[in-house]
């Protein structure tokens, strides 16, 4: 039977898009100008001046408001009688449940996150619609289909996991520049500035301290009326002086490493750069707080230097300085942003500082900033080449062309003269727990660990779930979400319990039943008492087996790549916390490509290629290593 041609289907369609980013903005013109009479958009942010470059939708006048909404309004002055439908909100709300997503023919995804992506896949999965993915990051891109039972679901194959470090690795013995970067961000700036109830792997005692009195100063606290370059001086002697020369004395750390060598703010600072210092405020440094600035107030201004130890450690003093006299208020409440300079400026001369101890080569602020906010350029045609194939994909689904769906991938440069990879979906993979509802197994210490941790390291963590409900044959262990109040106070003791002490034991042999009733998902995790775990490999204390297991980022420096990228210590920015991942190109091989005898070679061509993982929130890539022919799939039908 044929299928109704596009035009019929367009008009007929009812479609839900979720994000109205860099991938929304042209999606949503595509799809207005194609001629979709009725669109709904999902999106949580507000419009930054970041955006400006590549979101057209948007102008300097719109910072601050609503993506959906704008977006909405300036596409309806081109396509004024068409439907556009704004969601100012997160697409996890309960508001945007199973029913929701029943009233749409299609959903179009230009997410930048894995959590949002799996939790959209479920939904759709559970009302049985259609889900177009997308995916962008630099020159890079791809468009996915997954319908139900036809396709594999987002989730049936693995997910690119972020790069983590050990903490003594972090703290202790560092041999990169990005654990230096991890080091002064996560732990520094949070210590000095952040939530101060946070548990903080920094040595927060000081020798002095430590031998005079049983009342233990924490240094990093500021003592009233403490003189801001005095308590500067202080944390930088302790965390770049003390603790260094505390991690010498112990000589078996250092039999096979370089040793690091201690610096104190004596040997790099006079008296009277302190005093520069505060000078040189006056004149550069700005009254608005976010455009507040060490740099300028030393007069520093190119951020591609790279600066001597000398003049990080004046950074250093100044940024904390001007923390604390031009942005106190906010101090307590603070996180690391990529957009704020004054907190990039002090990350980049904390962790240059560090790398000078340990031997390792110093950074500008301009790599730094790369480096810790997970920076890779986005290009707007990439976007907008994305967002056509997704229009494409999207009247296909609506035809029921089943035949004609294709994963198409853009590379940066052509493979046997082609820049656009079309390849054949994969059917669904029958060990999936999302789509095919396979049983998971999980290895634990039941007498040693809690439903809590169960709670936090595997179902929220690993299972993406939101609202949990946590059974144990018919009996109710946890449930979160809307609640009954006499209820409440049992499942919170319940979660401080270890699993063997439960109302309801959990022991080996045990099938407890986890359910998502947001989601509408289900899955049965089969436990395994275990005694010991490994604690480098092992960190969680609990292995989750079933599940499809993020591929660990690989360390590529000055690899090419098979589309001809590659990576370098410029880019380690992708060894860190994002985990958006969006699809594994090279497995082609196995892939049969549209018919056409001039491409039939082009997957054999793929084999040459490296595994490539692209993140996008349309500013990270995570490049792995890995033959086509490890990754053999069936394809679909």
């Amino acid at each position: 039977m044929a299928s109704p041609p596009p035009s019929s289907v367009v008009k007929e369609a009812k479609v839900l898009m979720v994000g109205a980013g860099g991938i929304g903005c042209e999606l949503l013109k595509t799809l207005a100008l194609s001629g979709f009479p009725d669109i709904h958009i999902i999106d949580m942010d507000t419009i930054e001046v970041s955006n400006l470059n590549r979101q057209f939708l948007f102008r300097q006048s719109h910072v601050g408001q609503s993506k959906a909404k704008v977006a909405r309004d300036a596409v309806l002055k081109f396509r004024p009688h068409i439907n556009i439908t704004p969601y100012h909100a997160n697409v996890k709300d309960p508001e945007f449940n199973v029913d929701f997503f029943k009233q749409f023919n299609v959903v179009l995804n230009g997410l930048d996150n894995l959590d949002a992506r799996r939790h959209v896949n479920r939904l759709c999965l559970a009302a049985n619609v259609p889900l177009v993915e997308s995916g962008t990051t630099g020159f890079l891109g791809q468009v996915t289909v997954h319908v139900k039972g036809r396709t594999e679901c987002y989730e049936c194959q693995p997910k690119p996991a972020p790069k983590t470090y050990p903490v003594c690795t972090i703290t202790s013995t560092p041999s990169k520049f990005v654990h230096c970067i991890v080091w002064a961000k996560e732990l520094l700036f949070a210590k000095l500035f952040g939530d101060k109830n946070q548990d903080n792997d920094l040595n927060v005692r000081s020798s002095d301290a430590a031998s005079s009195s049983e009342n233990v100063e924490d240094v990093f606290e500021r003592r009233k009326d403490e003189d801001i370059d005095q308590y500067g001086r202080k944390i930088f002697d302790h965390v770049f002086g003390y603790n260094i020369e505390l991690a010498l004395s112990n000589e078996e750390t250092w039999k096979s490493r370089n040793r690091p060598k201690p610096i104190y703010s004596k040997d790099v600072l006079s008296d009277e750069l302190a005093q520069q210092n505060g000078n040189l405020e006056k004149n550069y440094a700005s009254d608005d707080e976010l455009s507040v600035s060490s740099m300028a107030s030393l007069g520093m201004k190119n951020p591609q230097d790279i600066w001597t130890l000398k003049e990080n450690s004046k950074i250093f003093i100044e940024a904390l300085r001007l923390f604390f006299t031009k942005r106190e208020k906010e101090i307590g409440n603070l996180s690391f942003d990529k957009d704020d300079q004054l907190a990039v400026e002090f990350v980049t001369a904390a962790a240059n500082i560090r790398a000078a101890s340990f031997g390792i080569p110093l950074h500008s602020l301009f790599e730094a900033k790369g480096i810790a906010g997970n920076i890779v350029h986005a290009v707007a045609t990439t976007n907008a080449v994305i967002a056509g194939l997704i229009v494409i994909e999207a009247i296909k689904v609506l035809q029921n062309d089943i035949k004609n769906y294709r994963m198409t991938y853009c590379l940066e440069h052509p493979s046997r003269n082609m820049l656009l990879m079309p390849v054949e979906p994969f059917e669904p993979n029958k060990s999936c727990y999302v789509c095919s509802e396979t049983p998971l197994s999980l290895e634990i210490n039941t007498n040693r660990s809690k439903l809590k941790d169960l709670v936090e390291k595997i179902v929220k963590a690993k299972l993406g779930m939101n609202l949990p409900l946590i059974m144990c044959a018919s009996n109710l262990l946890y449930e979160a979400g809307d609640v009954e109040e006499d209820m409440i106070a049992i499942y919170e003791a319940n979660l401080e319990k270890v699993l063997s002490e439960l109302p309801s034991p959990v022991t080996g042999g045990t099938m407890l039943t986890v359910e998502d009733m947001l989601q509408e998902f289900v899955c049965n995790i089969n436990i395994k008492h275990r005694e010991e775990f490994d604690e480098e490999k092992e960190p969680d204390g609990m292995v989750l087996s079933g599940w499809t297991q993020p591929v660990s980022t690989a360390e590529n420096k000055d690899k090419r790549i098979g589309n001809g990228a590659s990576t370098s210590d410029g880019v380690t920015a992708v060894e860190s916390e994002k985990d958006d991942e969006i699809a594994i190109v090279s497995a082609l091989k196995k892939r049969k490509l549209p018919d056409d005898s001039d491409n039939s070679n082009a997957a054999d061509e793929a084999k040459h290629h490296k595994q490539l993982q692209v993140i996008d929130d349309e500013d990270d890539l995570v490049m792995l290593d890995g033959e086509v022919d490890s990754f053999k799939k069936k394809r679909l039908s």
